[in-house]
């Protein structure tokens, strides 16, 4: 099992969020975000924020730092990780399996991730044999969704899926998130794709307050 930090808006929660940092990152990367999203008081959520393995990554020399998976280029298209991503996927399923012995309904865990972790979401969420509650897709990419037409999980053909992308994000061009969200629709996936002018590869108040409006939409 993965380590991971905790944050409960309720003693009694009914919902969980399993938000994923990016490369080089921890778990406390999103923690700050929690009291931003201002969510009303009767949202009972369990905040998830795992810490990724420590792994060396070769576009940074072969540096060990925290990281889902391998960047052997600068160009992400070039020689995905696809083992590492497939690898970490299983590791976060062990946690949605957690939070399903602990009581909490699949259908009320929303997965969510930025850069590397937005991957590792997709990788999973779309994949998950149990009805999900939604995926938050930032500043992100996919290089495995190409192999969801042999994949997919069917039941969560309809997920609820918000994308934020900033349109000068020098990390993850916004282009390589556009061709995702084309491949995924036209495997049917409903993407709510949110651009936010001038943002780099980071969020933004307007990108919180509208993942906010969509894990109220979802867990309402």
């Amino acid at each position: 099992m993965l380590d991971f930090l905790t944050l409960n808006t309720h003693p009694e929660p009914d919902a969980s969020v399993i938000w994923l940092h990016g490369l080089g990152a921890d778990g406390h990367d999103f923690e700050s975000i929690v009291p931003e999203l201002r969510l009303p008081p009767e949202f009972r959520i369990r905040f998830i924020f795992p810490n990724a393995p420590v792994r060396p990554i070769g576009v940074n020399g072969n540096f060990p730092m925290r990281g889902w998976y391998d960047i052997r280029y600068s160009d992400l298209r070039k020689d995905p990780d696809i083992q590492g991503i497939r690898e970490s996927a299983r590791l976060i399923e062990e946690l949605i399996r957690e939070q399903e012995k602990k009581g909490i309904s699949s259908t009320r865990i929303v997965l969510a991730g930025f850069s590397q972790g937005g991957a590792i979401a997709l990788e999973l969420g779309l994949r998950y044999p149990e009805k999900l509650g939604g995926i938050i897709a930032l500043s992100t990419y996919s290089p495995t969704v190409p192999a969801l037409k042999q994949e997919a999980s069917d039941v969560n053909r309809s997920l609820p899926l918000f994308w934020g992308h900033g349109t000068f994000d020098p990390v993850v061009p916004i282009a390589l998130a556009e061709a995702t969200e084309k491949e995924l629709s036209a495997q049917g996936y409903s993407v709510k794709f949110h651009r936010y002018a001038g943002m780099p590869h980071s969020v933004c108040m307007e990108e919180i307050q509208d993942i906010s409006g969509f894990l109220q939409k979802v867990l309402a």
